[in-house]
């Protein structure tokens, strides 16, 4: 068809990528997750949520000195490809689109949760259809659909955040009464780390995942007018982001509730600590911005995962009907592929919640950490191939190489700790044989092609050589 494009659109607008990058890593991991992470270490968590955003910067930046240089929709997987090796492009591309494909019958299932709550009636399964399908029409029509509702969910998001953020702020200074005033609970109940130092590494991997969604905007960013400059400045925004709405907010929290306060599990963070000040109408507020959050994730979800299968079928290394664009410079394919797998994984959480989705989930459970690690091996090839030269865009790592060997060694340092300490064995290990299988296919793969382009080509006198001898 003449009038089909032939690459993807540019109808992000400005605002849809500075506000995608503002509440990217916003989800229920924040509202409600955290609630998980705190009753592990106590009040120290908000050690391990500064670990853990440090992490994230650090690595956001390496992606960003990449991408603002060479904006890509398939961004790390790409750069792991062109640095690393066909082979590792592949295996982090499969993955990452794995790990968002699982994340949308979790978020259906969340949104789907919260709506039975309100309408009690309509059985869950028919809510997590009707949210699936509402957001894959978001992810089809045009990427300005998927920027439109994606600005307003996060909007809503970050006014949210920010009201909470006041909230505490005045409890803190005693505006609610002296009960829930001042930092005492920090220390107050069994001290500032009442359950030991090992505990906060055991905090950090559930905070870890919440980060997960940052660098979605690197991506995103591919498909608006100035590329380069949306990430860059995303990536300088990045420190007062992840500051303001986890660190803050995750402080208020811990100063306001006591830490082995049972609400905090049964209630979610959010829910907790404004039930403690006595705001009116507190549950349906927190409910409606977590179906808000859910709802934001989901969306996001589908498009990261459609924008990824693209890029790796445009690489070759995914069937090539999944790199057709509409009309509109939507990968459709793409979409609804990973609509597909997505829902079917929907119905498998209520068919088989606890043997065939778990087994599932499980197999994602350190992806992140995978593709943290490869952004920082590609970064660190880039540079070293460009003799220790940033490759020219608009954002440069700091203090090259030291912090990028950093990274470099954390993050196996935290695996290793997943394997011998945590009670994330299982995930670690679901998801170490899902990349041995992965990196496999893609060596074979990587080695198939060498083989055929170091194949001498028939053409001319030796094929007519070839033919004399086939007939004699």
């Amino acid at each position: 068809m003449s009038g089909t494009p032939q690459e993807l659109g540019q109808g992000l607008k400005p605002r849809h990528v500075t506000m995608l990058s503002l509440a990217g890593a916003i989800g229920a991991g924040l509202f409600v997750g955290s609630a998980t992470a705190i009753d592990l270490a106590g009040p120290a968590v908000i050690l391990a949520y500064i670990a853990a955003a440090g992490l994230v910067v650090l690595v956001m930046r390496m992606l960003g000195e990449m991408a603002t240089a060479n904006p890509d929709s398939g961004s790390f997987s790409t750069y792991a490809d062109r640095a690393i090796g066909h082979w590792a492009g592949f295996s982090i591309g499969w993955l990452y689109w794995w790990f968002w494909v699982l994340v949308i019958p979790v978020e259906a299932t969340a949104a789907a949760a919260i709506l039975h709550s309100w309408f009690g009636a309509v059985p869950l399964w028919v809510f997590a259809l009707l949210v699936t399908i509402a957001l894959t029409a978001t992810n089809l029509f045009s990427v300005k659909n998927y920027g439109e509702f994606e600005y307003w969910f996060a909007l809503l998001k970050v006014a949210a955040i920010i009201a909470f953020i006041a909230i505490g702020a005045l409890a803190f200074v005693g505006v609610f009464g002296t009960d829930h005033a001042g930092p005492s609970n920090l220390w107050d109940h069994g001290g500032f780390v009442p359950n030991g130092w090992g505990a906060v590494p055991a905090a950090l991997l559930t905070t870890m995942f919440s980060f997960m969604g940052t660098e979605i905007v690197t991506i995103a960013a591919a498909e608006s007018a100035n590329p380069a400059g949306q990430i860059r400045k995303a990536t300088n925004s990045v420190i007062f982001r992840l500051g303001l709405f986890y660190i803050v907010s995750i402080f208020l929290i811990i100063c306001i509730v006591p830490w082995n306060d049972p609400t905090l599990l049964a209630d979610g963070s959010f829910l907790a600590t404004l039930n403690v000040l006595n705001i009116p109408g507190a549950k349906f507020m927190v409910d409606f911005v977590v179906l808000v959050a859910v709802a934001s994730c989901m969306n996001s979800s589908l498009y990261t995962a459609s924008r990824m299968m693209f890029s790796l079928a445009r690489r070759g290394d995914a069937p090539k009907v999944f790199s057709a664009l509409h009309v509109n410079g939507v990968p459709v394919p793409a979409v609804l592929l990973s609509t597909t797998i997505g829902f079917l994984a929907v119905i498998g959480n209520y068919v088989m919640p606890d043997r065939l989705f778990t087994t599932l989930l499980a197999t994602s459970g350190a992806v992140a950490l995978l593709v943290y690690l490869s952004i920082a091996v590609s970064q660190l090839v880039t540079r070293n191939n460009l003799k220790g030269e940033a490759p020219g865009g608009l954002v440069k790592m700091w203090a090259f190489p030291y912090l990028t060997w950093l990274v470099i060694i954390a993050i196996p340092a935290v695996l290793l700790y997943m394997a011998i300490w945590s009670d994330m064995k299982t995930e670690l290990w679901s998801t170490a044989i899902l990349t041995a299988v992965v990196v496999a296919t893609g060596v074979y793969i990587d080695r198939k092609r060498k083989r055929k382009a170091d194949a001498p080509s028939v053409t001319g006198t030796d094929q007519k050589t070839a033919t004399v001898l086939v007939n004699d």
